[in-house]
């Protein structure tokens, strides 16, 4: 799963990477240890554009009566997101982007310790989840979106059995939409090579620890 990430990207930068037009309450970047439940940074179509919109990260089905009405849905496997009742409408009709810098995933050492590891590109490049998303609410609606892993392979099994699924740009408008349908086949592993990863402090395992000293290797 993913459950933490880092995005240190500038808004106005990610306007530009992905050619969207930018809300005005987007949140503050950067962002060192983005935990769920938080507002993210999400792209969207809305028509022939994009947009670049802030949203809750964790799911919200429409039939919970309240944020906190059921599981914590932060992520969406993608063997069965077409089937589960929370996504199977979603997948179809509302997909979307979340960029982000690296994310975090966690190991045992022989006394159960968790150590983190701070996942990355190779290349330095941003990183780009699949996701979809979805308003809950009626009176005040909220938009939430999640992220879609699949089965890890290669030698991201050494760290996690799953991983996120990560789209290059050539990617982009096939799962936001814009260019048909098939974007069922997007739904994989990222090549061997794609991520590079080493051990952190074990700082960032609280969800309230942020700087920059947080993604340095020890």
């Amino acid at each position: 799963m993913c459950g933490r990430f880092v995005l240190t990207l500038p808004s106005y930068a990610m306007a530009q990477l992905f050619n969207a037009s930018p809300a005005n309450d987007l949140p503050e970047v950067p962002r060192f240890n983005v935990c769920p439940t938080t507002q993210v940074h999400v792209i969207r179509a809305e028509g022939d554009d994009r947009r670049l919109v802030s949203m809750r990260w964790g799911f919200i089905p429409a039939w919970y009566k309240k944020p906190a009405g059921g599981p914590l849905l932060i992520n969406a496997r993608a063997e069965t997101v077409a089937e589960k009742p929370a996504f199977r409408n979603a997948v179809r009709e509302r997909r979307c982007l979340t960029p982000a810098t690296g994310f975090y995933e966690w190991t045992k050492d022989e006394d159960g310790n968790k150590l983190p590891w701070y996942i990355h590109r190779s290349d330095g490049a941003p990183i780009v989840f699949a996701a979809v998303w979805q308003t809950w609410g009626g009176d005040d609606p909220v938009d939430t979106c999640t992220t879609l892993t699949t089965a890890a392979t290669g030698t991201m099994t050494d760290i996690h059995h799953r991983v996120p699924v990560i789209l290059e740009p050539d990617d982009w408008p096939l799962w936001l939409g814009e260019e048909g349908k098939g974007a069922a086949t997007l739904m994989q592993a990222p090549d061997e090579g794609v991520l590079t990863w080493h051990r952190v402090d074990p700082a960032v395992n609280s969800n309230r620890a942020q700087g920059p000293e947080l993604i340095e290797p020890i």
